[in-house]
């Protein structure tokens, strides 16, 4: 009996220090209490919804009518206001062959458009609509203040008008690109910014728009192939805004074109010309078919099968990139022209006189 005394009071001193030690490590234990009085709280510190605030309201969708049926829509962005109209841009492409022009607010409203202007080089174009109907005002920035790996997004209606207002983001994945588009047949090169963020059909025209909500390029899905995925383009804003006086006046934007016909370099083996030689060493460059009496060409002394390989110092890759370098000159402009000819090199100096639409 005693020992079972015993037994008994041993357990129950072991239970007391047991719950006595429990206790003690509850109460004083710095970890423990650590965890029970933090409190956490999980948030984004890449949220670009203020960004968005700033520019989502200019957004619109630009809806194509030909005699009275819808065939087609994109997106656009008002980019200016006076004290009777609003100014849109959108693509050249969107607005192409309308007969009327629908645009529809981001409260879904929907309102009449003109179109003022449009340059289907750059493939941008300018529609107003009345003031009083503006909703926002997108604020311009500068592409070239964008540097590789910042944040951008797009707003616009990708697919179908249904999810209009979407609003995508990504990084700036190129600069400066030169991409080769066709337009009716004839290529051309045009600078653009690469983006990561998606862009589909009915985005064209929309704002690319960086961290701080200002729009540094117009989306354009006509520069992207439909079997590229993660590669989206922008025209800067600077190109897209470059002649936008003359587009709000429905004037024509001067083109220089300098009366020559043109074969790539690339092509010659193609074409089995037997009166040209090149040297190995000449990688790029355009061939000079033919030359137009009277033109720019004649006057700056080009000849049939001169080999145009640098405009101004810099290398011409094709007939595209030539017609790319000159662009960017205005008429009465002169440039230099490095040639090869007859296997010797020679510069000569090209004035810029004619334009698209004369006679020579």
């Amino acid at each position: 009996m005693r020992e079972r005394i015993i037994n008994i009071v041993i357990v129950l001193v072991v239970l007391a220090l047991g719950v006595t030690g429990t206790l003690y490590f509850v109460n004083n234990d710095s970890s423990t209490d650590t965890l029970v009085n933090k409190n956490v709280n999980i948030t984004s510190n890449d949220s670009i919804s203020e960004s968005i605030d700033k520019v989502y309201d200019s957004v619109v969708v630009v809806n194509n009518y030909r005699n009275g049926r819808l065939t087609g829509y994109g997106s656009g962005f008002v980019y200016k206001k006076d004290n009777k109209y609003g100014y849109i841009m959108t693509n050249n492409h969107v607005v192409e062959d309308a007969t009327e022009l629908m645009i529809t607010l981001s409260n879904g409203e929907e309102v009449e458009g003109e179109v003022l202007g449009t340059d289907p080089y750059m493939d941008v174009a300018v529609v107003r609509i009345d003031a009083d109907k503006v909703l926002q005002v997108a604020e311009i920035g500068d592409s070239t203040e964008s540097k590789l790996g910042d944040t951008v997004f797009t707003v616009g209606t990708p697919v179908s008008t249904e999810y209009a207002g979407t609003v995508t983001k990504g990084i700036v994945s190129g600069e400066n690109r030169e991409i080769t588009v066709t337009n009716n047949g004839s290529e051309y090169m045009m600078e653009a910014i690469q983006i990561d963020a998606s862009i589909n059909p009915g985005n064209s025209g929309g704002p690319l728009v960086n961290i701080n909500g200002e729009v540094i390029g117009v989306n354009s899905v006509k520069l992207v192939e439909s079997s590229i995925e993660g590669m989206g383009f922008a025209i800067p804003i600077e190109v897209a805004m470059s002649q936008v006086d003359k587009l709000e006046n429905g004037e024509a934007i001067a083109r220089p074109v300098i009366g020559v016909s043109l074969y790539d370099l690339d092509s010659l083996p193609l074409l089995g010309n037997s009166d040209l030689k090149i040297d190995s060493s000449i990688k790029s460059g355009v061939v000079v078919n033919s030359v137009d009496s009277g033109s720019d060409a004649e006057t700056a002394g080009l000849e049939r099968n001169d080999v145009i390989i640098k405009v101004d110092g810099t290398d011409v890759k094709g007939s595209a990139h030539l017609k790319y370098l000159l662009y960017k000159h205005n008429i009465g402009d002169s440039v230099k022209l490095t040639i090869i000819r007859n296997g010797n090199e020679k510069e000569l100096t090209l004035k810029l006189t004619h334009q698209l639409g004369d006679s020579n």
